[in-house]
């Protein structure tokens, strides 16, 4: 077990929203490590793992069993009567939250109900059928087609049924009456809903990595994480969110997501747009990853804030990190001193290919992680 040492400070500096602030603290706090990945990763063909932080589902409940026409048969009476029993009722298809799952990978994008069987003879009712438990991460929301919520799954074994099952019919057994003795009728068993839904995370990483194409984030995450993105020298080389895992010393788990690279417009539905934009609502703290050896990096920055505040103002008050990457580069050494003076806030230098810088990122990610993490019960 990793050894935990302590420290004390006299100044305790918490990074929260887009500003440091200095907090006055003279308690006793262990010096947390992260432990990056020393372990070669798989190099087999096998496709990298994305998340899927939405889905459209169509859910169809199961069919009701159909009712039944008999009549008994007795050897001292041929006339015994209707015996028709009734059909089964269809299964639900029915969402249940827990922490057991993480995204939406798992999840068909057609789901169908078990059937009701049909009734028999000898007043025998068919067999309902079964309910079909869909597991899905807590905090899942559930939309109709139009955006309508109609679900929010943000409590442990929450249920959601999002199509019932049809009834099953009713066999001639049970229209019998004092004028009808002999009914030759029953009911077919109902169709079961069909229902399409929108499923989406509330939160999908404590962490999102957002940034221009190409400014290192795929590499950055596999740097920290056992994560294995698609890494390529071309733009939108990632098209899906990749989640990866930091481990702490304490035992403590941070999830980062390398997002889709951003680009001018995004507000609009330029490029991968609003759908990108969508994946950063679902972080709870910001990685600006800026090229340094690009050209003007600053202004990469300002663009960034600009698509953010254009689709969702909140966003811009997410608490955020500014990294500068590959300042192993001649162009980025250049551009730091007028990058510093252009934005008026820390800057992180890292190079994600050499790993350089590394250590101190992560511990800055922990302690703005500390800060904003979300309350015990979410």
């Amino acid at each position: 077990m990793a050894l935990i040492k302590y420290i004390t400070s006299q100044s305790k500096r918490v990074f929260c929203s887009s500003s440091f602030r200095n907090i006055d603290s003279h308690i006793e706090y262990p010096v947390i490590e992260a432990l990056l990945p020393k372990k070669a990763k798989s190099t087999t063909n096998a496709k990298p793992y994305h998340f899927s932080d939405s889905k459209v589902i169509r859910t169809v409940g199961g069919n009701g069993g159909d009712g039944s026409i008999s009549f008994l048969q007795l050897w001292c009476n041929e006339k015994a009567g209707p015996d028709g029993g009734d059909g089964g009722n269809g299964g639900h298809i029915v969402f249940q939250a827990t922490k057991a799952v993480r995204s939406l990978n798992h999840l068909s994008s057609n789901m169908r109900g078990d059937e009701g069987q049909s009734g028999r003879s000898k007043e025998c009712h068919g067999r309902s059928g079964q309910h079909t438990i869909v597991k899905v991460p807590v905090g899942t929301i559930v939309r109709t087609q139009r955006g309508t919520i109609v679900g929010d799954l943000d409590k442990e074994n929450m249920m959601f049924v999002a199509a019932r099952g049809g009834a099953g019919g009713k066999g001639n057994r049970f229209f019998t009456t004092d004028r009808e003795t002999a009914p030759k009728i029953c009911e077919h068993g109902q169709k079961g809903e069909d229902l399409t839904y929108v499923l989406e995370l509330r939160s999908m990483a404590d962490i999102g990595l957002i940034g221009f194409p190409n400014a290192g984030k795929s590499t950055l995450l596999n740097a920290i994480t056992r994560a294995r993105p698609k890494i390529a020298p071309y733009a939108f080389t990632t098209l899906q969110p990749y989640v990866g895992m930091v481990q702490y010393s304490d035992h403590t788990q941070i999830a980062v997501a390398d997002l889709p690279g951003i680009i001018s417009d995004s507000h609009r539905n330029r490029g991968l747009g609003i759908q990108f934009l969508k994946h950063v609502e679902r972080c709870l703290i910001l990685i600006f990853l800026l090229d340094a050896s690009a050209e003007s990096p600053w202004l990469y920055y300002e663009n960034l804030l600009f698509e953010l505040g254009q689709f969702n103002k909140k966003l811009l008050e997410y608490p955020k990190i500014i990294v500068a990457n590959k300042i192993d580069k001649i162009e980025a050494r250049n551009n730091l001193p007028e990058l510093e003076n252009k934005i008026d806030s820390p800057i992180i230098k890292i190079s994600a290919k050499h790993g350089t810088n590394l250590e101190e990122l992560l511990k800055v990610m922990r302690k703005i992680y500390d800060t904003c993490k979300p309350s015990a019960e979410w």
